[in-house]
């Protein structure tokens, strides 16, 4: 059965269970209806997930990687803040008339900064550390600009990527490539898995790209949350039974992190439950 599935049930029944409420407390988010949106939250979040094991997406229901893969590549590869360079729509609630987001993810990925040894932006900079430097314990990237943040639609959410390699070399000698991924927020039924499928793909394309295998994706979220009107539909679905995961992986043939596109995700046998409709979402 898939590990994703066990780790995301055990997760709502903790926060179901033992988390604390928000209601009656001052809440930024708001329904459609104009009232709060209030949340049953947990503090410190923290789930591993190995991608040398099997691919952390959830068979409960389908979550769709190659949009997750879109999302990821519009941030980290084509480093745009406007949502017409994205496929999905998922971002338009917080779009300008123009299409941007303000300077906020792919924004933040893009920004030059100077260096000792010359300029790079975030992503360039995590490639070349990778390549010349794996080691290091210095290699990440983080979109939380205190300074930027007035020019912000949102927050970002999943804000930092911390790589960290590891020399237990298999038979083909290749080292392992980690990631520590922090989340400040998250709406877990909304949100979970399809962070944790992006910042896998993102793990496996950076691994891919500096000739190593990637491993683990641990992630941690500060604020865990489910929404009260999410409650009886989180309770439905880890109800489900439970299947096997999916292969997912990458074209072989691509070694260069900005030559991947959704068509170089090969996905196959991702048997899953049905698809939980008309979920309403906090803005």
């Amino acid at each position: 059965m898939s590990k994703a599935d066990d780790l995301f049930v055990a997760m709502c029944q903790d926060i179901l269970e033992n988390g604390t409420t928000t209601e009656g407390q001052r809440v930024r988010p708001t329904w459609d209806d104009g009232s709060k949106a209030y949340t049953i939250k947990r503090f410190g979040v923290c789930n591993r997930y190995d991608l040398r094991e099997e691919f952390p997406a959830l068979t409960l229901r389908r979550t769709a990687l190659k949009s997750c893969m879109d999302e990821i590549l519009w941030i980290y590869q084509k480093k745009s803040n406007n949502v017409g360079d994205l496929g999905s729509h998922i971002w338009d609630a917080w779009a300008d008339e123009s299409g941007s987001i303000g300077r906020a993810y792919g924004y933040q990925v893009g920004k030059v900064s100077r260096y000792s040894d010359g300029d790079f932006d975030q992503m360039d900079r995590v490639l070349k550390d990778l390549r010349e430097e794996p080691f290091s314990r210095r290699i990440l990237t983080n979109l939380y600009n205190f300074d930027d943040l007035h020019a912000m639609a949102l927050y970002p959410c999943a804000y930092s990527c911390t790589y960290n390699v590891t020399d237990d070399r298999r038979a083909d000698g290749r080292l392992t490539l980690n990631m520590v991924l922090n989340q400040r927020s998250q709406d877990v039924l909304t949100a979970n898995n399809w962070n944790v499928c992006q910042y896998a793909i993102l793990l496996m394309m950076v691994a891919q790209s500096t000739g190593m295998v990637a491993g683990e994706l641990v992630h941690m979220i500060a604020d865990a949350h489910i929404y009260d009107r999410h409650v009886d539909i989180v309770r439905e679905l880890i109800a489900r039974p439970r299947l096997s995961a999916p292969s997912v992986r990458l074209n072989p043939d691509v070694t260069d992190f900005y030559e991947f596109t959704t068509d170089d995700l090969i996905v196959e046998n991702y048997a899953h439950g049905p698809q939980v409709r008309n979920i309403p979402v906090a803005v």
